[in-house]
Parts: C-alpha cells; structure tokens; sequence
C-alpha cells in the first residue's frame, strides 16, 4: 500500500536516526543488511527483558524488516545510476522507518505480476504487502524510497507463557 501523500522530510517525532552512507552497489545490500540487523537489535526488538520473551511475532516483523531493506537496496543497485546513496533507518518506538536514497529521479513502479514463478521483477510486492506504507519522495536531484513498520514491541509474552 502506498502512502496517499508523500513526505517532503524526515518526520521530526521520531526519536533516534542511523544513517549508513552507501557509494555505490558494491557490497551494498550485504552491509545494509548488517547495518539494519545491528540496529534493530541495539533498538531491543529481540531482546529478552526481565519479563518478555521475543515472540513469533516480534520475530517475523525483525525478519520482514531486514527482507524489506534488501529489496529497496536491490532496487537501487539495478535501477539508479550509481546505485543507492544512502540507507536511513529512524525510530521513535512506535514505528521505523526506512529509506533508502539514489540519484534516479524515476519513482518506483509495482510491476504486474503475471508470471509469479519468474525470477525478478517481486521486490516491491514483497514491500506492498509487508510494509504498512511505503513510497517515494524527491531528494535533490533524486529520490528516496521509504517504507514504515509498526513497531512489534508490544506483543511480547510474557516470560512464564512460552507456550501458545
């Protein structure tokens, strides 16, 4: 789902930014990856408190998460001149937001998808249906792609409720 209305700038409530500047394709998917990973864990979405256990759900959302910043990266390497500038990740404990930035003006386009089993072409249907918005803004003479993410914090269990 797309958001109806683009931002012009980062949203100024949110608590806590990490930028990783990217010159280019090479090694960037991987290290964004990483990148994310370490700040998602520095953020405590898997972290065991003293009385919650990460749950499935907590779980699949950090792995989403990760999937969701590969596929912008990916975007950017295949399509913009120079491939992705820079990743930004900010988070105010009710959301993250991601954004990834490149030197194309061209915002991005959902593909059909008439042919399901075909290698390419799935990254932002992947996004669509994981993200809960996403889309693209001006940024200089390019654009930055974004994508938000509840956050899954709050659904936890408790630590003596490990079964379902």
């Amino acid at each position: 789902m797309t958001s109806p209305e683009p931002t012009s700038a980062p949203d100024p409530d949110l608590d806590e930014t990490r930028r990783l500047a990217l010159n280019g394709p090479r090694g960037a998917v991987r290290r964004s990856r990483e990148f994310s990973r370490q700040a998602l864990l520095d953020w405590h979405w898997l972290a065991m408190d003293g009385e919650h256990w990460p749950d499935d759900e907590q779980v699949a959302v950090f792995e989403d998460v990760l999937l969701m910043v590969s596929e912008l990266v990916t975007n950017a390497c295949l399509y913009a001149p120079g491939g992705p500038r820079e990743l930004r990740l900010c988070w105010n404990t009710l959301r993250l937001r991601v954004e990834v930035s490149d030197a194309s003006p061209e915002p991005p386009r959902l593909r059909p998808s008439a042919y399901p089993g075909k290698p390419g072409g799935h990254g932002l249907r992947v996004v669509d249906r994981l993200a809960g918005a996403w889309g693209s803004r001006p940024e200089g003479a390019g654009k930055s792609v974004w994508l938000e993410v509840p956050s899954p914090l709050d659904h936890r269990r408790p630590i003596g409720a490990r079964g379902r």
